[in-house]
């Protein structure tokens, strides 16, 4: 197959009848093989965005790049009533990986994505090769404790997603009103593109609206019951994480010597980055992927 052809992702649908509906993904490089690396991408995204990205990997490995419930094409329908946590993300997650009977496979994440990657890969150990993780919204044990003691730790990002405009005249007119702006100062056209294309949808009255809900971005920041420091101490895999250097959400301050002390899990900075690192360092994600992919 023409590398230029496999590195154009295609649209697919997987049904999950245990999770009550159908998860969009992008799939990318030779179908024939089996699936190398699963991609999850950050809260209020959706795969299209990470698309450029992942695309030069095509040509050696198959990949699906999901969209979570409540973004981009997915069918999966946001449950925010009496929602604590991200266990459900991570439950749709496993349940994708059952569905396509998927094994020795990577996980791969940005933010939101990388702490359902690694919530999944505790549930499902013996389907998972190794996980990579970018800037992974990982809280403090305190916090974490406090939220699963009903203790709500508000955070600021939650009024900005609620006050977040959603529809728009059309995709053309978002692409301008984001381009060079806020969180997409470090995006290129082709970034920003995918994100719109996927994360915004037509309206009957011919104007477009986001496909994540700002109720359900929301919903994403407070609900934060869930234990990653469980998750990583159940996961068997070994786990790279690359953290932001300025402005992370992987909060491990204090922790770092005992998370990297039986090195299965290595923890890196990276220089000159902020929460959008794999927008800022497409290199680096497509580097890091390819590693553990390449891993027997």
């Amino acid at each position: 197959m023409d590398v230029a052809v496999m590195r154009e992702p295609r649209a697919v649908r997987i049904s999950l009848p245990s999770r009550g509906g159908e998860m969009a993904a992008l799939e990318f490089g030779p179908a024939e093989r089996p699936v190398d690396i699963v991609f999850t991408h950050a809260n209020g995204f959706n795969a299209r965005a990470y698309a450029s990205i992942l695309a030069p990997l095509a040509a050696d490995f198959h990949i699906l790049a999901i969209d979570q419930r409540g973004h981009g094409r997915s069918g999966l329908k946001p449950q925010i009533e009496g929602r604590t946590s991200w266990y459900g993300l991570r439950d749709d997650l496993v349940a994708l990986l059952e569905a396509l009977d998927l094994k020795n496979v990577v996980l791969g994440g940005h933010s939101m994505g990388g702490t359902a990657s690694i919530l999944a890969s505790a549930e499902a150990p013996g389907r998972v090769k190794s996980l990579v993780m970018f800037d992974p919204v990982v809280l403090s044990p305190e916090v974490i404790a406090a939220n699963r003691g009903g203790e709500r730790v508000e955070s600021p990002l939650v009024q900005g997603a609620l006050r977040r405009r959603a529809v728009f005249p059309s995709h053309q007119a978002v692409i301008e009103a984001y381009t060079g702006r806020g969180a997409f100062k470090s995006w290129t056209p082709a970034m920003l593109a995918g994100y719109v294309a996927d994360g915004f949808r037509e309206r009957p009255d011919g104007q477009v609206e986001l496909t994540c809900a700002p109720e359900w971005e929301a919903s994403n920041f407070t609900s934060q019951a869930h234990d990653t420091w469980d998750a990583f101490a159940r996961s068997k895999a070994p786990i790279s994480i690359f953290r932001a250097e300025t402005g992370s959400t992987c909060r491990v301050e204090g922790q770092e010597q005992d998370l990297t002390a039986s090195g299965r899990i290595t923890l890196q900075t990276v220089p000159g980055t902020t929460h959008f690192l794999p927008m800022e360092r497409p290199d680096i994600v497509a580097s890091a992927l390819r590693a553990a992919a390449s891993e027997p």
